[in-house]
């Protein structure tokens, strides 16, 4: 019987996805293999995974059951539940109640409402097929003008909040323009140019002021400096959500 082997992660790898491509029910088989234990304590968030991860895929184990022949017998597999959420908010990051949307996963699109927290959400039956996604908002019914705006989805594409791509993923989510990121894995040079460049700069002062020291304008002057720091990068998790 084979050992397991190595996976190398890609950009729009998340366990949930590796697992069902491997043949697992549940991620934890792997998130729990003990080769793991170093990458589980870096990442924290399983479906959060980064480009170059080496993520341990232990071997299949054979399970065998009991039945009396001459007869039919039911067996039932139990697979975890994974779910897409969204959060939509306005400019003062209140939740948008009532707005009418369709969230498409693929080719598969549903008509939601969002939640009195503003969130929409949709199970991913089969994460092996799922990349892509597409939200239609189309605001609430009984606003007199309203604004229809299309959002394009990379499930699974969001990368830890420690790294320049990640942290650039999260402002623009949360409305904060920081700039575009090469659809390729970020060289040094390209990572260093990205940390000076204007508009992240610019979005992550926005941030810092909006969400750090906020009652006090001296710790306002000593944090807002343009650099996603480890305080900066830790806040911005939490008003992200992940």
């Amino acid at each position: 019987m084979s050992a397991g082997k190595y996976h190398i992660v890609v950009q729009g790898d998340y366990l949930s996805k590796i697992a069902r491509e491997a043949g697992f029910a549940s991620f934890l088989t792997i998130w729990d293999a003990s080769e793991n234990k170093q990458l589980k304590e870096l990442r924290k968030n399983p479906n959060v995974l980064f480009p170059g991860d080496r993520l341990f895929v232990p071997a299949k184990e054979t399970k065998e059951e009991s039945a009396a022949t001459g007869k039919r017998h039911r067996f039932e597999l139990q697979s975890e539940k994974l779910f897409l959420r969204i959060v939509l908010k306005d400019l003062k990051n209140q939740p948008l109640e009532g707005n009418d949307c369709t969230l498409s996963i693929e080719t598969d699109s549903k008509i939601l409402t969002s939640s009195s927290q503003g969130m929409l959400e949709r199970e991913i039956i089969d994460p092996r097929a799922v990349a892509k996604g597409l939200l239609l908002d189309r605001g609430r019914a009984k606003d007199a003008a309203k604004v229809e705006r299309q959002i394009p989805l990379r499930i699974g594409d969001l990368d830890p909040e420690t790294t320049v791509s990640g942290q650039i993923a999260r402002l623009n989510n949360l409305g904060y323009n920081a700039g575009e990121v090469p659809p390729h894995p970020l060289t040094p040079e390209e990572e260093k140019k990205l940390i000076k460049s204007l508009p992240f700069r610019s979005a992550v002062e926005e941030f810092q002021c909006d969400h750090l020291g906020m009652d006090s304008p001296a710790v306002i002057k000593q944090v807002v400096d343009g650099v996603c720091g480890e305080k900066t990068a830790k806040k911005l998790k939490e008003v992200h959500g992940c």
